[in-house]
């Protein structure tokens, strides 16, 4: 993740490797320069009982991985399981590359990138759940 810039809002927090940090009275930018460095913005995340569709539980168990609650070996098999599972289901050009990109980050145990991908599915998931698409 080399290279990752972070734009930091007054009193904004961040778990970086495991740790919560909390910004200052003041925005700041950080950057990020040790690759394979876990982030994840607090305001973000998403919260255990917020795991109720299937990308959002994708989500969630990346950012176990993120958070350091579950170990890349550990969530491989289940994050390619999920994503293809929603391959199913998303079968619309913008969709397919999102969750390639997602498969591609978890292959390559980059959690935030794969985390980024499928959070862009989130709004297209919840159009189709209020259509009526299960």
């Amino acid at each position: 993740m080399s290279g990752l810039i972070l734009k930091l809002g007054p009193k904004e927090r961040v778990l970086v490797n495991g740790a919560v940090i909390e910004n200052g009275e003041r925005r700041a930018r950080l950057s990020i320069v040790t690759p394979d460095a876990n982030i994840l913005r607090l305001r973000d995340a998403i919260h255990p009982e917020e795991a109720t569709t299937p990308v959002r539980r994708a989500c969630y168990a990346t950012q176990l991985v993120l958070s350091g609650d579950l170990s890349p070996a550990e969530a491989r098999l289940q994050l390619l399981r999920r994503i293809e599972e929603l391959s199913q289901v998303f079968t619309d050009p913008d969709s397919r590359a999102a969750l390639a990109r997602a498969t591609d980050a978890v292959l390559h145990d980059n959690h935030y990138q794969s985390l980024k991908s499928l959070r862009a599915l989130l709004p297209r998931e919840e159009r189709l759940l209020a259509h009526g698409v299960h």
